[in-house]
């Protein structure tokens, strides 16, 4: 009987969570979707072909078993589907809210092109959420007791509490370094309220303190204590520093007053989500505010102008809509909201006032198959802007200078090199995982590599507990 419920997709439409009107989520910084009721949930999940290769898992970064939770959905049997989706990630909720599906599972969903996608995001989203209402998110499950060993976590992102909850269940002591006063990196302080509101992100961090791992807060590595004191201290450490330093924009005027970077325009923004105060310099409250760039960091940022009042809010991006590096879904809600974008637009001068634009045109494609953005002869324009927000991505910050730990070897572009088999880096013991090896990525990914690295990390942590028992 069961079977019968699924493979709807036929006669029942793609429907996401309704989103809240414009002008009211404008206001605020609470998420923009409303939740999934039961039986919406289950009628969505019941769309899915159930096929045989099923490429929306084979297209996740966790390869989650994706049909499998959404047919246990569909029958109604959501504490099992929390279980099994659990079973393969540490912070479903969170990527179901922020992951980008249209580039991963439900844009490699078998029906999507004649029948529009399984909402799988928000069925993600829905079941967890209704684990955590109904208590079925139980406590960390440790089952050994290896306390003698201690794991060092330099990072609490996705990819540091990842693995600090795997290391943490297998019984090691875990103790988790981080330069922020709240745990959770860009999930905590990157990322706006509206597409991830942050009591998310602190029962997660909670229930981690509740299993006894032990977090330092607002703690630099190179100022309060350097990479070779930490080594001392701990049996194994992971770097999960994440990739913080913003690419600057090269025009004149990018440091001038009423010039920031957008990282750190987020943190001041989440920071007053917290109660902190707000900075005016990252308050956009009835001024003319222009982000540079077309990534979701651009998003994020044109999006929290709008929330904080701003009087216009344009984007300027140098390629064209098709081009653009940001989420699609992400565009259209900010246009929604009253976000102006200037396609074929790129910086020339920041000036007080505004910030003076040259028009572009696309050329020839380059090596990576992208058609290259070059000068449109006479077609500058000045917009006006009181705050401009550098959102042009981030590079890898110069880690051996600030770990004082010359021995650390990067790559050409910053990145922590390491072995990709072991995860670890060119000093014993040192493991490194998420973006400070990948360059700035996704999320999920991050989630993925704490995983892979807290498998090879326990492997290492089993092998010198061998040695040291064989040696006495």
């Amino acid at each position: 009987m069961a079977e019968t419920r699924m493979l709807k997709f036929t006669d029942r439409a793609q429907t996401y969570p309704s989103k809240r009107a414009a002008e009211e989520r404008a206001n605020d910084f609470l998420e923009i979707a409303r939740p999934y009721i039961v039986a919406k949930a289950e009628e969505q999940a019941a769309r899915c072909s159930q096929c045989g290769v099923p490429f929306c898992q084979v297209h996740c970064p966790l390869h989650n078993n994706i049909p499998d939770w959404l047919k246990l959905t569909a029958e109604g049997r959501l504490e099992e589907a929390y279980e099994l989706s659990a079973a393969t990630s540490t912070m479903p909720e969170i990527c179901g809210r922020i992951c980008p599906q249209d580039r991963l599972c439900e844009g490699n969903c078998v029906i999507e092109k004649d029948f529009g996608s399984v909402t799988i995001g928000s069925v993600e989203k829905f079941i967890t959420d209704t684990a955590w209402d109904m208590g079925w998110v139980k406590p960390v499950r440790i089952t050994a007791d290896r306390s003698g060993q201690s794991v060092g976590i330099i990072g609490a992102g996705p990819a540091g509490l990842t693995t600090a909850e795997l290391l943490r269940s297998k019984g090691y002591t875990v103790h988790v370094y981080d330069r922020y006063d709240r745990a959770g990196g860009l999930l905590t302080y990157g990322i706006p309220g509206f597409k991830l509101e942050k009591p998310v992100v602190m029962r997660r961090v909670d229930r981690l303190r509740d299993a006894g791992v032990i977090f330092h807060s607002n703690f630099e590595v190179g100022r309060d204590a350097s990479l070779a004191e930490l080594r001392g201290r701990h049996d194994a450490l992971l770097v999960a520093t994440g990739v913080y330093k913003a690419r600057d924009v090269d025009v004149p005027g990018a440091d001038g007053a009423g010039v920031v970077a957008a990282l750190d325009y987020l943190t001041a923004s989440n920071r007053a989500g917290f109660g902190d105060a707000l900075p005016k310099n990252f308050d956009a409250a009835g001024k003319h505010v222009v982000v540079i760039g077309g990534g979701d960091t651009a998003m994020d940022c044109v999006r929290t102008a709008v929330r904080q009042g701003a009087a216009s809010v344009k984007c300027l991006y140098r390629r064209d809509r098709a081009n653009m590096p940001g989420s699609v879904r992400e565009v259209a809600h900010a246009e929604e909201e009253g976000v102006e974008f200037v396609w074929l637009a790129a910086p020339a001068a920041i000036v007080p006032g505004g910030v003076t634009a040259t028009r572009m045109r696309l050329g020839q494609a380059g090596a990576d198959g992208r058609r290259a953005p070059e000068v449109d002869p006479g077609g500058d324009f000045t917009a006006p802007a009181d705050l401009v927000i550098k959102a042009l991505g981030f590079d890898a910050e110069d880690l051996p200078g600030l770990f004082g730990a010359p021995d650390l070897s990067v790559t050409r572009w910053g990145t922590l090199r390491c072995d990709h088999k072991t995860m670890m880096t060119s000093l014993p013991g040192v493991f490194a995982a998420g973006d400070i090896v990948r360059g700035a990525s996704l999320v999920v990914w991050a989630v993925r590599d704490g995983r892979d690295v807290a498998a090879q990390m326990h492997q290492y942590l089993r092998a010198r507990a061998g040695a040291t028992a064989a040696a006495a």
